[in-house]
C-alpha cells in the first residue's frame, strides 16, 4: 500500500503522486502541456510520475469532461488550480490504473487535498471522486 499511517511518512506513492500533481500545477501556471513540462525536467521523473502527466496530457479533454459532468455547478475552469489538477490525477490513475484500488486512489487525493488546497477541498476531492470510482469501476 502506498498510502502511510498516523504519524509516518508518506510512501514512495504518496511522494510520485505529490510530485506528478506540482508537475501538472506547472503545466497549467506556465500554460503548456503536461508533456513539455516533462521534457524540460532535468532529472527525469519516475515511471510513475512520468505515466501519470503524460497520461492526463493525452486524455485531457475526456478526463475533463468527466469532471464536468461530476462536479455539478463547478465548470472545471472554475475549481481551484490544486483541486482541479488532483482530480485529473486521481481521475487519470481510475481509468488507466485498475490494479489500484479505487479507495487507495481516493485516500490518496483527499490527503494531498488535505495538505495543499482550502480547508474545503478534501470533501469536494472526495465527493467528485467518489462518483467518478462508482461510474469508472
Amino acid at each position: 500500500m502506498s498510502g502511510a499511517g498516523p504519524g509516518l511518512p508518506p510512501g514512495p506513492r504518496r511522494q510520485a503522486r505529490e510530485r506528478a500533481l506540482s508537475l501538472l500545477y506547472e503545466a497549467e501556471a506556465k500554460d503548456v502541456t503536461p508533456a513539455e513540462v516533462l521534457a524540460q525536467q532535468v532529472l527525469v521523473p519516475e515511471a510513475f510520475v512520468t505515466d501519470v502527466v503524460a497520461g492526463v496530457g493525452e486524455r485531457l479533454a475526456e478526463i475533463d469532461g468527466l469532471l464536468g459532468a461530476l462536479a455539478v455547478g463547478w465548470p472545471v475552469e472554475r475549481m481551484p488550480a490544486i483541486d482541479r489538477n488532483l482530480l485529473r490525477l486521481a481521475v487519470y490513475e481510475l481509468l488507466a490504473h485498475p490494479d489500484t484500488p479505487a479507495a487507495v486512489v481516493l485516500s490518496e487525493a483527499v490527503a494531498l487535498a488535505s495538505t495543499y488546497s482550502t480547508e474545503d477541498s478534501s470533501r469536494f476531492v472526495n465527493g467528485v471522486l467518489a462518483e467518478a470510482a462508482r461510474r469508472l469501476r
